[in-house]
């Protein structure tokens, strides 16, 4: 089945400038214009989409899933090596999230037990 970039934008609730950058970029590639008429997308256009775009809610950057998209003829090996160090920086991300949550926790609570309206304790811990 083929569908117009319309459909295909309708379908996958996406913009139709979003097809047309993932063309621009190289991670899908733009079917032929006929003569008459307009360019029609296969069922692989449509699913390679999909991935883009999975990917990306897994966070992914349009980088890295260009990078994914040319191993899918290669080893699993390699594949598993990039999600290897994509789950490090999220980790890395995740430690950094804790260590911010914690450092305002403590700072909130130094603001409850604040008496002085002159003073944030927030606000001092910014300045240098």
């Amino acid at each position: 089945m083929t569908r117009s970039i319309s459909k295909v934008a309708k379908e996958l609730d996406i913009n139709v400038e979003t097809v047309r950058f993932y063309e621009r970029r190289g991670l899908i590639l733009q079917p032929t214009k006929p003569e008459v008429g307009y360019r029609h997308y296969p069922d692989d256009t449509v699913s390679r989409i999909r991935f883009i775009k999975r990917a990306q809610v897994l966070g992914f950057t349009l980088d890295e899933i260009a990078n994914l998209l040319s191993l899918n003829d290669h080893p699993c090996g390699q594949v598993q090596e990039l999600a290897e160090y994509k789950l490090s920086t999220v980790k890395e991300k995740m430690a950094d999230l804790k260590r911010l949550e914690s450092a305002l926790m403590e700072l909130l609570t130094q603001c409850n037990s604040n008496d002085d309206d002159s003073y944030c304790p927030i606000i001092d811990s910014l300045q240098p």
